[in-house]
Parts: C-alpha cells; structure tokens; sequence
C-alpha cells in the first residue's frame, strides 16, 4: 500500500512540475540568471535529447582539483582532476581475458602507485607502477575457477575487501595480499563496497544492504527493501555522507539508512508502474552528492536531485544516461546513451549547454556506440565507450577534438591516479600519460 501511495505522488509530480518561471518549485535566482543569459528552454517532450543546445556559450570550471580521494569514494563525485595529459605514451597490465567483460562495470583499486584488479579465474593482482607483479592470490576452488567470479574492491590502505557473484567475499592484506578472513553470503553480490570506519557495505542480488565488520566479517546490521523477480546486470550504487548511507536498489528505490544501527531514515521511489514492469531493463547510474542534494539518472530519460535530508524531489530532468554524472561547482555533467554531452544548472535543473560529441562516428554505426564513463581533466573531458574509443573533449566548447583507438571492444570508464590516465579492457589495463 505504501509503494502505491509513492506511486501516486511520483506521478502527480511528474505531471504537476513544470520548468517554467510560473511554478514556484523552479523559481530561483539561478534561474532567473540563466534566463538573463538567454539559454533556451529544456526540450519539453519524452524523447531523449537529440540536437544539440546552446553550442555558443562557453564553459568555464572553477573547482577544487585537490580533493581528497577518502571523499570522492565515499560521494562518488569526481569532480575536475588535475590532469592534463598528452595520452601519447602508454603500458600495460596484462592477465588472462576475462570472458564477460561486456557485462561488467570494472572497478581498478589503487594502493598508492600500485594497481589492484583480477582475472577470469578470479585471480587477484597487484601491479606497481612498472607493470611489475607484486603479488597475486587466489582463494577460489576449482569448481569456482570454473565460474568466471567477478570481483568487486574497496580499500583503506591497509586492506582489501573483496565481494564477488558468487555469494563470497573476504578481506586481505595489501602488502602481501594474505587472506584475513573470508565469509559467505544468502546471495551474490551487485554493487559498489564503501568502507566506513570500522564497517564496509554492500547490497546483494535481493536488494538488501549488508553492513559488514571489518574486524572478522560479521555482518552488523542489514536493511532489505522489495525484492526483484529479475537480476540487473547494473551495479547498484551507494554515497555516503555524515553517518548515512544513501542507496538505490534495481527497482530504482532510493533509502536513506543510519550507519549506526540500520534504521530508515526515508526511502522514496523514483520509477513509475510502466518502469517496474520492465524493471530487467532499469539501468541506473551512480549516485553523486554534493552534501546536500543526491544526483543520479536512468536509462529511462529521467535525471533526479533530491533533498538529502528530507527525501523530497528538488527537480526531474529529461536525460537519458546510465552512467556516473560529476559535480563541479554548480554544473552537473554527464553524457547520454545517444552521445551528447550535457551540462545541467545543479540548482534549478535547467540545461545550460548540450554538444554531440558522437558527431564523428559512422551515422549507420552510431546507434550501437555508448559511453561507458567519463573523467573531467584541467582542459578536457575523457570519455569511453563500447567499441574501445576513447573521445578526448575539450571542456569550453563541448567539442571533441580527438579519437584515440584504444581496442575494438568495450573499454572502462577512465581511472585517473596521480598524471596517468588508466582504462581496463577485456585482458589488460592500459595506462596512459
């Protein structure tokens, strides 16, 4: 019954909000900036956007490029790195293919310079910045190997937790990488971890939550919201920000828990019936605050900011993108699945500025390219995409500016550690400078 009354306002929202200077919820002193501009209307239909917007204006980012990393993992916020580099000279870090590579959403764990990730057989490897071996372990049995595990890292610079498909996950020694501990779960695992404390957290395949001791463990505490018939293939997401932990589920519920003891603090709903339906379907990027308000989008042309501490709405959007947005300054950026780069007022909602960055591609092609992810550098933005192309952006006027081929299949969204710029494809991680 509750779920239905959430429905209900869900809808009226939809519905009753409109973004114009008339309805009090969008009026703000930003908006009345951007009016002054002379930006155009957001597009009122329920297509994806599919032209370009405002190409003239240029954009011009002012951020804190030295914030620290403990942050960005815990907000999922990127932000502006302050890297700038020239992508001519690279190396790799080679391991055995891993057969599923399409389906996954891989994740490079860094331990200073070193680069943590894993194999098909679920071995895992630390590489330092020489692509010299560190160390490799394996902790899975034969009949596992067989499996292909897919694994998931988060670390503190001391250990390394570890969660897989598989119903397993452990916690090992960086430096040597030792097994500690390792325990099994209900069911496999589909998400970011995030350590916290003396705690980490994961959400498994039934849409629960897990709080987890990183002593021995033992789970603490687990909050389970409504479960789904069908498995995404989206890794679930989670942010965290003053002893809550905001997350979303494959239903694309978002629930705000106290870290202490597991309780709800709101929990709000952000799909309609017809999305439920086709819920194998939802594709849900990152959630990314900034303190204050979570931001996240879908693959179902909708991009939400909503209050952190009340659960309420602030604004709905129309973009179509499954992949993590980042938070600079007031603008929120990210790239729809039809390859165009978007720049939205994070206050009112309004789009300022929308390029197409696919303009380069095959037009008879096209409709099978997508992002994979992006990082923003001091001058350019540096997406990737399933067809192994990395578009290198220039960030003032939304133009691409160069193609580097990287593979001719999917390559992750980029990693930026120190001046190196990393990207993992189906057998190695190349780096680049």
């Amino acid at each position: 019954m509750n779920r239905i009354i959430s429905f209900i306002f869900v809808i009226i929202f939809f519905s009753g909000c409109s973004l114009n200077k008339n309805s009090k919820f969008w009026t703000s002193e930003n908006l009345e900036k951007l009016e002054e501009k002379k930006f155009e209307k957001i597009f009122d239909d329920q297509k994806a956007l599919g032209k370009e917007l405002n190409t003239n204006v240029n954009l011009n980012l002012i951020s804190n490029t030295k914030k620290k990393n403990t942050i960005k993992e815990l907000t999922n916020n990127d932000g502006q790195y302050s890297f700038d580099g020239l992508l001519k000279k690279s190396s790799k870090y080679k391991f055995s293919k891993i057969k599923n590579f399409n389906q996954l959403e891989p994740v490079i764990s860094f331990n200073k310079n070193n680069v943590i990730f894993f194999d098909d057989k679920g071995t895992i490897l630390q590489f330092n910045e020489k692509s010299q071996l560190v160390w490799k372990k394996n902790y899975y049995s034969k009949t596992e190997k067989k499996l292909n595990p897919i694994l998931q890292f988060a670390n503190n610079k001391k250990y390394l937790i570890v969660a897989d498909n598989l119903t397993k996950y452990y916690m090992l020694d960086l430096k040597d990488g030792n097994l500690i501990w390792s325990k099994r779960n209900l069911a496999p695992f589909n998400s970011q971890i995030k350590i916290y404390k003396d705690r980490f957290f994961m959400i498994d395949f039934t849409n629960t939550l897990r709080c987890i001791s990183m002593k021995n463990g033992e789970e603490l505490w687990n909050f389970q919201t409504e479960a789904s018939f069908i498995r995404s293939q989206k890794k679930l997401s989670m942010a965290i920000m003053d002893d809550v932990i905001y997350f979303n589920n494959s239903l694309g519920d978002i629930s705000a828990i106290n870290i202490d003891d597991g309780g709800l603090l709101w929990q709000l709903p952000t799909t309609n019936n017809l999305i439920i339906n086709s819920a194998f379907s939802l594709e849900t990027s990152d959630i990314i605050t900034d303190g204050n308000n979570l931001f996240f989008s879908n693959n179902k042309n909708q991009f939400f900011s909503i209050d952190i501490k009340s659960g309420n709405f602030q604004w709905v959007n129309k973009v179509n993108s499954n992949i993590r947005p980042t938070l600079i300054g007031n603008f929120l950026i990210t790239v729809s699945l039809e390859g165009y780069l978007i720049v939205i007022d994070k206050i009112t909602g309004n789009i300022v500025k929308v390029t197409d960055v696919f303009n380069n591609f095959n037009p008879k092609k096209r409709d099978t390219i997508f992002p994979t992810g992006f990082v923003v550098g001091l001058k350019n933005i540096y997406l990737s995409t399933n067809v192994g192309r990395l578009l290198v952006i220039d960030i003032k006027s939304g133009k691409t500016i160069s193609t580097l081929k990287v593979d001719k299949d999917k390559i992750s969204r980029p990693f930026v550690l120190n001046q190196n710029l990393y990207l993992v494809k189906d057998n190695a991680i190349i780096r680049l400078n």
